[in-house]
């Protein structure tokens, strides 16, 4: 789907934060393309965000300069962390001899 057909607006926006942070910055002609499955809206913008900042900076360092790649990461960084930088929290699997990742089947001795 096109960014452009994202609803609602404020998510659009969302989206495409680092391509308005750096306006004419940085990659010119780049053609973006992006396959995000799992979680809801939410999370799926938020990686797309992301997907996209890091492409930008992962270009930037290999075809233009170091320079100019820590100046991006560095406008990327200033705004939001978040936009280069992955939330280690995440759900943890559920073990065996319980209902769920921590909690444990009730012990009886009579």
């Amino acid at each position: 789907m096109p960014l452009d057909l994202i609803e609602p607006e404020i998510l659009r926006f969302k989206a495409f934060e680092p391509i308005l942070l750096l306006g004419n910055l940085g990659f010119g002609d780049v053609d973006i393309r992006i396959r995000v499955r799992g979680g809801g809206l939410i999370s799926q913008i938020y990686a797309i965000r992301q997907a996209i900042a890091r492409g930008i900076v992962k270009y930037v360092e290999k075809f233009v300069s170091e320079k100019k790649r820590a100046e991006i990461k560095d406008i990327f960084l200033n705004f939001d962390r978040s936009i280069l930088i992955r939330d280690s929290r995440c759900a943890e699997p559920k073990k065996a001899g319980g209902r769920g990742a921590r909690a444990r089947f009730q012990k009886s001795y009579r």
